[in-house]
């Protein structure tokens, strides 16, 4: 590794620790010639997959595009860049988890939707009216009737547990 202040071809590695994240790995080093000490980041070089668009072509994953998307679905809408980016990582995440070569644009797609729904409902509308496109209201009445029935059989899955839970403290 080459010295960031000198150009020294010859450094050291003085303190290794994995990231908090655990994804990755820091380490402290310094330089043998000008003894500046440095951090560098070290993780694996996933390979993502290849998406193909729905004319055919194909084309590398591009982050960029994903976090457009949730940024124009979210603006202003109450939700911290923090849970925007675990958002997008989940994304990542999923995509190098299907272990394909090349998956369908539409598969990432779904996979944004999925994250906005967990997000943001009104944000998840402006996406999905986008981008299932929506062509009057009743596109737009039926999948607010979808969301609105996930997330009233979440309520009933939250009451389920919780009064089963109540019912082994008691």
């Amino acid at each position: 590794m080459k010295c960031p202040f000198c150009g020294a071809a010859d450094t050291k590695v003085i303190d290794t620790r994995v990231a908090v994240d655990g994804s990755s790995v820091r380490r402290r080093r310094q330089c043998d010639s000008c003894n500046e000490r440095f951090t560098t980041y070290e993780q694996a070089d996933l390979i993502m997959p290849l998406i193909v668009k729905s004319d055919g072509t194909r084309e590398k994953f591009n982050e960029n595009k994903v976090r457009n998307g949730f940024t124009k679905a979210l603006e202003k809408r109450p939700v911290s860049a923090n849970q925007i980016n675990n958002a997008i990582n989940n994304v990542s995440k999923a995509l190098r988890a299907k272990g394909e070569r090349e998956v369908p644009a539409r598969f990432v797609g779904e996979l944004v939707m999925e994250e906005l729904r967990r997000l943001d409902s009104v944000a998840y509308i402006r996406f999905a009216s986008v981008y299932l496109s929506f062509s009057d209201l009743k596109d737009f009445g039926a999948e607010i009737a979808k969301l609105q029935d996930k997330n009233e059989k979440i309520k009933n899955d939250f009451y389920y547990l919780k009064t089963c839970f109540i019912k082994i403290l008691f």
